[in-house]
């Protein structure tokens, strides 16, 4: 089973209001996020195409070159961004979100082949009341991404699969505690590298 993997990324200037004043490098960390996120994605065997729908043209340049399909963000929040993405795919489909800079390939792998076993599927993020990936080896799904996700999307027929909590799949990143969490697993390269930016003297 070959799958199709939505990832809806806000523009940079918008994203991770969370992390903001704590942190002065939001946007950096947001594009790298995602940038993280899409290249686990297209790195995993089972995944066919990667949709990344955005309105951020640096986004957009950037994971294009990594070879991802650029859908434009019509607004509208999260959801109607899934829903752009939904539009433009057949067959066996899942949303990831874009902020999962410790995701690796393996990660998506063995969630995607439990989910392949179910209509409707998804994986809770370490908190317990998110989603950080919704699936349909059907192809049709209603999400429901917000407040709650979880719930709401369980009401909707999603089963949440037996994803351990140590998996870096459930690990986003809203809060800088959830980003120490991520340290921890291991982030991917681009997120290391503004990271370690931060580590270095001023130049003289």
């Amino acid at each position: 089973m070959s799958w199709s993997i939505i990832i809806p990324v806000k523009r940079l200037d918008e994203a991770k209001s969370r992390l903001q004043p704590a942190l002065t490098d939001v946007a950096e960390l947001a594009f790298a996020f995602a940038f993280d996120t899409v290249k686990a994605a297209l790195g995993c065997g089972l995944v066919g195409d990667v949709l990344v729908v955005t309105s951020d043209s640096r986004v957009a340049d950037s994971v294009r070159a990594l070879g991802a399909v650029v859908i434009d963000d019509p607004g509208g929040g999260l959801n109607a961004a899934v829903a752009a993405g939904l539009a433009a795919t057949t067959g066996p489909v899942a949303v990831l979100t874009g902020d999962l800079p410790a995701v690796r390939a393996s990660d998506l792998h063995d969630a995607l082949r439990l989910a392949a076993d179910v209509p409707l599927a998804m994986v809770a993020d370490r908190s317990g009341s998110g989603t950080t990936l919704l699936a349909s080896a059907a192809g049709s799904m209603h999400p429901r991404f917000g407040v709650s996700s979880r719930e709401l999307h369980e009401h909707a027929g999603h089963v949440v699969l037996d994803v351990p909590e140590t998996s870096p799949l459930r690990q986003d990143v809203d809060t800088t505690e959830d980003l120490d969490a991520a340290i921890l697993f291991g982030v991917g390269r681009a997120t290391a590298a503004v990271l370690a930016r931060r580590s270095r003297p001023a130049s003289a």
